[in-house]
């Protein structure tokens, strides 16, 4: 991936739902010389003290003004700056706390690499079935690796259970190797599945490769992969496996691409493979340089590294809003096999396979950079079927653009019925399983409404499930693990409690799960009220998901600026889940999660005096400046609320730029916008406030995203006012 500077401010992982959003590493245990006497603080930890509360029961009461909290951040600070002595200190304090797991965790993790098996057994045998239990689980299996101990990974690995750290799958996998068993396609999937080179990984490889299981094309295969996704260390990694000679000429490869390119390509081994990756090198890094090359055709690659190479200056191009972007992805697809309508869900070809799925995800973006035909219908199928199974049906957006490229293929006037029914057939076909596979919980996600939109159906919302019963709710309630998640958000170790309310959440059926977000509604944390309810399939409950938080100050906000309270609610939905103590790692604050520059800014247009940034955290104030923002910014991309949202997240000046390539379907437009962040962001707003409009009409009528979404999304007209490119 190309490194862009980043959006205008990073947006909190508002969405983010799973245990996966994982701390650092564990640290190393104290570094000589940096131990501190606990002393020093002991008047300020003896004082905490005398606030702690006993913990009288197993299932402690949650409540916002628990004393020990400073103690708690103090334990976790330790942990983080190495300081044993301050931790051990503050963690013999907090013995009877409900939190006591995590102050444990924070002690034997901070000193992992001189921990023995008998320490992590005690623990273990503590703290049985918490998140902590596993999270320390996944860090000694990392530890156990490290060590070689293969026999302690045996041991620990099927008793790990979330399971969701690749290099502790290699480690597991190379030891199931040295038993003599056969692991080669799961190894291979688990090594190419890394972004950057790990030791765990790169051991299994080493020993596949060693053990003639792994094949040269695996290893070009991974360096590829490697430089897809822009990771040096990948490449010189996978490139070393194949002896001296190539680690040395991954150098090259790397540091002068353009002089690789230069060279006669006479009889020097692997010289595609290396021309390859050295082409991938310059485009990232100088993209008309790597265009001339094209252009002259002076690349002399056979067909199928020739259609990674163009897949891959198209995936740049759409990237720098580069005008080559759609010539160059028609040039990639007109490379790889046609497709016929008859012909099902197609297995990846084989000349076609190592094209990664994200460049070819990219290459499809080009091409929606440009008006569609007949043409370009051709070249999405043909980019579309290249890609792997697992991809088209991970993503709705491909089925989608499948479906729509069939449709142009069928409206060519020069086909006659027997040609153009399949060709329908076929779209519809793909429409309808995106309405089916969504489900209840997925129905009113962006390329479901589209779908329904392009079947000519009304889409639904769900209907209510019955209510809990008070049974439901109390089992919930007394759920240690969740217990312990909502206790540590509410004191201010927001990460911990998350990650602990996530994996507890694993415990419980659909009925549980909603049980589980309402009472996160009716302790207003909504970002774990809507997180914990988007998990259900078939018991949906809008009100969980989509809750009326801060109804009543964002329809006066909205109105006051001119806009639809619904798209309001809709983009805080996504900023920040409502709630109002969410801050950034940049700087951003409150509901709207407002930049004190742009706060300043807004303020000043709209006559505040003695404004400063801590008033951001005032949440009328929050609303007003965020709505008279995001007001201007509508205004000055033709009131069109996809740019204006992209232009909420990324800046002003992006959607600008992303625009002027031509007039082209407004969701070709969302789903070609170059950073990931801001498309996932665009689709969320409007597919959002689509519910939310629905749900504000007591009729309950049909989500409209097409009406938010608007038909085309076209460069600025010559007529029109000068950009305001005061806005920050």
């Amino acid at each position: 991936m190309i490194r862009l500077s980043p959006p205008r401010r990073a947006v909190p992982s508002a969405d983010a739902t799973g245990p996966a959003a994982r701390p650092a590493p564990s640290a190393p245990g104290p570094a000589p010389g940096r131990r501190r006497s606990a002393h020093g603080h002991g008047w300020r930890l003896l004082a905490l003290a005398l606030l702690l509360p006993l913990r009288t029961s197993a299932q402690p009461s949650v409540t916002v003004q628990d004393s020990a909290a400073p103690l708690l951040i103090e334990a976790r600070d330790a942990a983080r700056k190495r300081d044993a002595g301050r931790l051990s200190a503050t963690r013999a304090l907090l013995d009877q706390h409900a939190l006591r797991p995590w102050v444990d965790y924070w002690d034997l993790s901070a000193r992992l690499r001189d921990a023995s098996a008998d320490e992590i057994a005690a623990f273990y045998a503590r703290w049985p079935g918490t998140y902590v239990e596993d999270r320390l689980r996944n860090d000694w299996l990392l530890e156990l690796g490290r060590r070689r101990d293969f026999d302690g990974i045996a041991r620990e690995y099927p008793r790990f259970r979330m399971n969701d750290d690749r290099e502790v799958r290699c480690w597991w996998l190379l030891g199931e190797h040295r038993a003599g068993r056969d692991v080669t396609d799961a190894g291979r999937r688990a090594w190419w599945g890394q972004r950057s080179p790990d030791e765990g990984c790169q051991s299994l490889a080493e020993a596949l490769v060693g053990a003639e299981r792994l094949d040269s094309h695996d290893i070009w295969r991974k360096a590829v992969l490697a430089m897809e996704a822009q990771s040096a260390g990948g490449v010189r990694a996978a490139l070393r496996l194949l002896g001296p000679r190539m680690a040395a000429a991954a150098d090259d490869v790397l540091d002068r691409p353009a002089k690789v390119l230069a060279r006669s390509i006479g009889f020097t081994q692997n010289a595609h493979e290396l021309r390859l990756l050295a082409f991938m090198r310059l485009a990232s890094q100088d993209l008309p340089a790597a265009l001339d090359h094209l252009q002259a055709d002076r690349l002399a690659l056979p067909r199928a590294a020739q259609a990674q190479a163009l897949a891959y200056a198209a995936r740049q191009a759409v990237f720098r809003s580069h005008p080559d972007a759609p010539r160059l992805a028609q040039r990639a697809a007109a490379l790889l096999p046609s497709v016929r309508p008859d012909a099902g869900q197609p297995q990846i070809a084989a000349s076609t396979e190592d094209l990664g799925d994200e460049t070819l995800g990219w290459t499809v973006r080009g091409l929606l950079r440009a008006p569609l035909d007949t043409f370009a219908a051709d070249s999405l199928l043909r980019v579309i079927q290249a890609m792997s199974p697992e991809a088209r049906q991970a993503d709705a957006a491909w089925p989608y653009w499948a479906a729509r490229a069939w449709q142009l293929r069928a409206a060519d006037s020069g086909l006659d019925a027997s040609a153009r029914d399949p060709m329908q057939a076929r779209a519809r076909s793909l429409w309808q399983g995106i309405v089916d596979g969504a489900g209840a919980g997925a129905a009113v996600a962006f390329y479901p409404l589209l779908a329904a939109e392009a079947l000519g159906l009304r889409p639904t919302l769900p209907a209510d499930p019955p209510p809990l019963t008070a049974d439901e709710r109390q089992r919930v309630r007394q759920h240690p693990g969740l217990q312990r998640g909502l206790l540590a958000t509410q004191i201010g170790l927001r990460s911990e409690g998350v990650r602990e309310w996530n994996f507890s959440l694993r415990d419980l059926d659909e009925r549980g799960l909603l049980a589980a977000a309402r009472w996160a509604c009716e302790q207003a944390d909504w970002q774990l009220c809507i997180n914990t309810a988007e998990r259900t399939r078939s018991q949906v409950d809008l009100a969980l998901r989509y809750p009326a938080a801060w109804r009543d100050d964002i329809r006066s906000a909205a109105r006051q600026a001119g806009l639809d309270p619904a798209l309001v609610a809709g983009l805080i939905r996504q900023e920040t889940r409502f709630m109002m103590s969410l801050r950034s790692s940049v700087g951003a604050t409150g509901l709207m999660q407002l930049m004190p520059e742009t706060g300043r800014w807004t303020a000043r247009k709209l006559g505040i005096a003695g404004y400063s940034p801590e008033q951001l955290s005032d949440p009328a104030l929050n609303l007003r400046l965020g709505t008279t923002y995001l007001r201007l910014v509508m205004d000055d991309l033709d009131g069109s609320a996809a740019m204006g949202a992209a232009a909420y997240n990324a800046g002003p000046g992006r959607p600008r730029r992303w625009r002027e390539a031509a007039t082209v379907d407004a969701e070709a437009w969302t789903e070609a916008i170059p950073l990931a962040e801001t498309r996932d962001y665009v689709k969320k707003v409007l597919s959002n406030a689509a519910v939310y409009a629905a749900l504000a009409d007591p009729g309950r009528p049909a989500p409209d995203l097409r009406a938010r979404l608007g038909r085309q999304i076209a460069p600025r007209a010559a007529t029109a006012a000068p950009s305001n490119t005061a806005l920050p």
